[in-house]
């Protein structure tokens, strides 16, 4: 399953956050897969394309980095699978 996750950003976090990723990477446990994000240009928030069968393997990663960001997790559809399924 495909997964939206908003990361807002503790205020004046920003520069940790990008330093503990140089140095300890996602940190994300087995199964849950990065593919691709997007930042604000105020460097407040990230959007994150993100996929896992276990949605459970969310809060493992997360506790990794929530005492920088606060986090929002949305399962989401591609337009083809929203199209499918709003069919009758």
């Amino acid at each position: 399953m495909i997964y939206m996750v908003i990361e807002r950003y503790r205020a004046g976090t920003a520069s940790t956050i990008y330093e503990r990723l140089r140095v300890s990477g996602r940190m994300m446990p087995n199964g849950l897969q990065y593919r691709s994000s997007w930042i604000a240009h105020d460097l407040s928030r990230c959007w994150q394309l993100m996929e896992a069968d276990d949605p459970a393997l969310f809060e493992a990663w997360m506790a990794n980095w929530n005492d920088l960001m606060e986090f929002e997790v949305i399962p989401v559809l591609t337009s083809g699978e929203a199209a499918t399924r709003a069919q009758p």
